[in-house]
Formats: C-alpha cells, sequence, structure tokens
C-alpha cells in the first residue's frame, strides 16, 4: 500500500512541476498543486504513525498460537 501512495505522490509532484512551468509559480493553479502534494504526503505520514507496531511476542504468536506464551484462557 505504500508503493502505490509513494506513486500517487510522485506522479501529483510531477504534474505539480508541470503546473507551475505553465502557469507561473505564483499562479494558484501552482498553489493548488502544490497543496495537493502535501495533503498526499500527510496521508502517508498519518498512515504510517498509525500503524502499530508489534512486539517481538506478537510476532512469535502469530507464527506459533499453540505455544504456552501464547494461549489464552478463558476464566
Amino acid at each position: 500500500m505504500s508503493d502505490n501512495i509513494d506513486t500517487k505522490i510522485e506522479q501529483e509532484r510531477e504534474q505539480a512541476r508541470a503546473v507551475c512551468d505553465l502557469e507561473g509559480a505564483n499562479s494558484p493553479e501552482c498553489a493548488v498543486a502544490w497543496d495537493t502534494v502535501e495533503e498526499l504526503q500527510a496521508e502517508a505520514s498519518h498512515k504510517q504513525q498509525s500503524a502499530p507496531k508489534k512486539t517481538s511476542l506478537e510476532l512469535y504468536c502469530d507464527s506459533s498460537p499453540e505455544a504456552p506464551e501464547c494461549l489464552i484462557y478463558d476464566d
């Protein structure tokens, strides 16, 4: 998924450069194009931060759920 958003960011970055070359660096169109790039970068950053990292025990239990350390008992 990260590759998909990275690709989209790069496409929008190229588009922003093209718009700014055509319309001028101080044009409203140029500003909007770069705003789009910034929004995508913020989304990518948010997704990266919100993905919780698993602990080594969680990773171990994912691969070995029958291990004694991973068993969950109901009271």
